[in-house]
């Protein structure tokens, strides 16, 4: 198996890692945080909100079973694109959408369907997700990781705190 990375942020890592994990080809999906100052930052210093890094989730996956552009198609229906200051109910720079790209080939695909998602008229706003040159990626602390699997039920409460209201308004296909 060929393995690559990607790097995703759309508000807090919990509703992030489902959508991919559930995906053929994905080895591992793993929440922490990138693209700020501090290395090694805990969640209650990346809480504060003086480290720079955002909530994302590293996905590591088989570029001949599911492509980059895939994975970014699946990123879209996981955000508002159009909100730089937080995602849903999760609010504050370390909520905020950005693509990290480890590649220039990354960077094409990122920045090529994000004109593709400006151009097709579905958001009346500006698509503002940023696209961003990978920074290192500290995975969370253990109860972060696989959050819907074991806590089920608040994850559910999450999705249901604006993320499927927001699918259901603006990704119904």
């Amino acid at each position: 198996m060929s393995k690559d990375t990607a790097i995703f942020a759309g508000g807090c890592f919990w509703c992030m890692v489902e959508p991919f994990d559930q995906q053929p080809g994905i080895e591992s999906v793993i929440s922490g945080y990138t693209g700020g100052h501090v290395a090694n930052p805990t969640y209650e210093q990346v809480c504060s909100h003086t480290t720079g890094h955002t909530e994302a989730v590293e996905i590591t996956f088989d570029p001949e079973v599911i492509s980059y552009k895939d994975l970014v198609e699946i990123y879209w229906r996981q955000t508002d694109p159009t909100d730089a200051s937080g995602q849903f109910q999760d609010r504050g720079d370390s909520y905020r959408p950005v693509i990290f790209v480890n590649s220039e080939e990354q960077r094409k695909v990122a920045e090529e369907s994000k004109k593709q998602l400006a151009e097709s008229g579905m958001f009346d706003e500006p698509i503002v997700t940023s696209i961003e040159d990978a920074k290192p990626f500290y995975p969370a602390e253990d109860y972060h990781q696989d959050f819907y699997k074991k806590n089920p039920l608040r994850a559910q409460i999450e999705e249901l705190g604006g993320r499927q209201q927001f699918k259901d308004t603006k990704w119904a296909k």
